[in-house]
C-alpha cells in the first residue's frame, strides 16, 4: 500500500474503532468485537492486492457509517417518544447524573 492509502485506512481504522466503542461499548464482553478489527485490519495492510485492500477500506468505511446512522437513527426515535425501550438509555442518564455528583448506582437484582 502507498503513502496516501496507508494513512486512509489507518484513518478508516481509527473511525471505525471510535464508532465501536462509542455504539457498541468497552466492555471486556464486547472486547471481541475490537479484537476482530484490528487483526482484520493488520491483516488487510499486509496485502498485496490494491483491489482486496480497497474493498476491505470500503467495507469498514460503510460499517462506520452504518453504526452512526442506526445509533442516530435510535437517538431521533428516543426523542419523538416512539414506543422502543428506553430503559438502558434512561440507565446510562441517570448514571450519568448520579457520577457528576460523585455518586455511584447499584447494581439491579436480576433473578
Amino acid at each position: 500500500m502507498g503513502s496516501e492509502a496507508s494513512f486512509q485506512a489507518a484513518k478508516i481504522y481509527r473511525h471505525l474503532l471510535k464508532a465501536v466503542k462509542k455504539h457498541i461499548g468497552k466492555e471486556e464482553s464486547k472486547r471481541h468485537f475490537q479484537e476482530f478489527i484490528t487483526t482484520d485490519f493488520r491483516k488487510t495492510i499486509h496485502l498485496s492486492d490494491d483491489v482486496a485492500v480497497q474493498q476491505k477500506i470500503k467495507l469498514a468505511r460503510e460499517y462506520t457509517f452504518l453504526l452512526n446512522s442506526v445509533h442516530h437513527h435510535k437517538e431521533l426515535l428516543f426523542s419523538y417518544n416512539i414506543a422502543v425501550d428506553r430503559s438502558d438509555e434512561m440507565r446510562k442518564v441517570i448514571g450519568k447524573s448520579a457520577s457528576s455528583v460523585g455518586l455511584r448506582l447499584p447494581e439491579a437484582y436480576q433473578p
